[in-house]
Parts: structure tokens; sequence; C-alpha cells
């Protein structure tokens, strides 16, 4: 079976998941979730990455990523061979922590960035572990919304740029923005190729960085562009006072 598509290039806005091996928990206590949060840092860091948020679940993980060069797979694999060694060294144990490969799908960030984020705050809402985002402890959720310090590995600027132009205003804009999500239905109904969420126009622009002859759902290898884009400051929504 051929490898999922990966496309890389500066600009390029990802959700990013792994599962825990037979899905088990990929962290056994708030040490775990605490050194994959530093191991994000040194990531987001040294591949040149933003992250615009996170959710830690017990056996995986949703990472919104953008990338400033083309280093999604390096980065990944400095993440997630990472904290494998350090999670079977701390409990003594070997073999795969995580299920195969990360999942990526590449988003179109002023349509999807802002719902992104909240599909990921609520994640552990959906699963009933928690009855509100702000109850659960190892999400972006808590720093976007300001009810705490920022973690370092995380950038709220650009989510909360597009609620509002001052700070306390746009991060009550975006608690509310969280609760209303709660009724609403996942992004994911408009997933395109299974690694697209965006326009046709988008998936046209994406699709045109494979190189010619190359088939979308089969190819065996990642792909690395050196094409530039431009990053933008603001989220893509509207901006309100």
């Amino acid at each position: 079976m051929a490898r999922p598509l990966r496309i890389e290039f500066s600009g390029a806005l990802y959700h990013l998941t792994a599962r825990g091996n037979a899905r088990a928990d990929i962290y056994s206590d708030d040490s775990d979730h605490q050194q994959f949060l530093s191991l994000l840092h040194h990531a987001v860091d040294r591949y040149g990455w933003y992250c615009h948020a996170y959710c830690l679940m017990d056996n995986h993980y949703h990472l919104l990523v953008e990338t400033l060069s083309p280093s999604l797979s390096r980065g990944m694999k400095f993440l997630n061979g990472t904290y494998t060694q350090y999670y079977n060294r701390r409990h003594r144990r070997v073999g795969h922590v995580f299920q195969g490969r990360f999942k990526a799908i590449l988003i179109q960030k002023d349509s999807y960035l802002l719902e992104l984020a909240r599909y990921i705050a609520l994640n552990p809402v959906r699963a009933r572990m928690v009855r509100s985002a702000q109850e659960w402890r190892w999400s972006s959720y808590l720093a976007t919304a300001g009810y705490e310090e920022n973690d370092p590995c995380l950038i709220t600027d650009w989510v909360l740029a597009g609620f509002a132009k001052t700070k306390k205003v746009a991060q009550q804009r975006y608690r509310d923005f969280v609760e209303q999500g709660k009724t609403r239905s996942s992004p994911w109904q408009h997933l395109k190729n299974q690694i697209y969420l965006g326009d046709d126009s988008f998936v046209n622009d994406m699709q045109g960085k494979l190189n010619p002859g190359q088939s979308l759902k089969d190819i065996s290898k990642k792909q690395n562009t050196g094409y530039t884009k431009t990053n933008s400051l603001l989220c893509g929504a509207p901006q309100n006072p």
C-alpha cells in the first residue's frame, strides 16, 4: 500500500494527528504530557513552525501547525521519534509508541484556521471526557481563551486576530465561538481527496504542486517543493473592533 501523500511548502497549514499503537495510551501521567509539549516547542523552534492549536488526548494528539519551510516530515520525525525514545526509556518498555505514520491534512488557512482551532479545542468534549473545553488541561484552549499564559510552543495571535483587534475582546469572542461549536457539524464533512480541507480552487492549487504524472492517491514517497508562499498575519476571518 502506498504511503499517504505529503505536500510540503513554505506557508502550508496542516492538521496533524498520530495515534497510539494498537490504540494504546501515549501519555501515562502529567510528566509525559509536559515532555511532549517540551519536544513540540523544540520542533517549533528547530524546524520553523507556528503551532496555532493543540490538544493531547489519552491515546492520540491533534496539532494545527503552519510551516515556514518545507520541514513537516523532518519535524514530525523528530517529534514522534524523540518522544518514543523518551517514553520507552522512562516506562522501561520497547517497541512502537505510535501506530504507523502521522496523518497530515492540508488546510485552506483563510477558510478553516478558526474552524480547526475550535474543532481541536472541543475534541475532549466530543469524546465526553469533559463537559467544556476549559476543563481539559492539555489543550491550547486555556491559553488562547486567556485563562493561562501561553505555552512556549504555542502562538495565539493569528487565531485571536480573527475575532477582534484588542486581545481581551478577541479572547471573549473566541470563548463564545468555541462554545457555539458544540452544536456544529464536524469540518471533516468538507474533506476532499482525504488530504485537503478547502474549496476547489485550493485543491487545484495543491494538486498543482505535485510533480506531473504522479497519482493523487498512490504516491510512494513524500513531496518536497521549493514553492514559497507569503505568510499572512491575519487568519482570514473578518476583524472586528
